[in-house]
């Protein structure tokens, strides 16, 4: 995902109703996020839709990752050898 730039990316609720077609177009354009203000605080992003399919699919394989690593350390994981045949085993049935 691209970096914000706070000069065109950071924008009040207000200016974003008033503007949605074009903000949304900046999104789909840029692939840059939206950070959208209420009140002078962050009050919620808008995101490309892929960009945001591709956050989701990195942030699940991190947990993955996460997930296999605690296995790994409490013992669980199997050695390379095994996980080849299993799978081998599984792919010949």
């Amino acid at each position: 995902m691209p970096r914000i730039r706070p000069t065109q990316d950071i924008r009040p609720l207000a200016d974003f109703r008033a503007n949605l077609a074009a903000v949304v177009r900046q999104v789909q354009r840029t692939k840059r996020p939206i950070i959208l203000t209420q009140h002078g605080r962050s009050a919620a992003v808008l995101v490309d839709a892929g960009e945001y399919e591709a956050l989701v699919d990195r942030a699940e394989l991190l947990e993955d990752v996460r997930v296999a690593e605690t296995e790994i350390a409490a013992g669980q994981g199997a050695s390379q050898r095994r996980a080849k045949a299993a799978v081998l085993g599984a792919l010949r049935r």
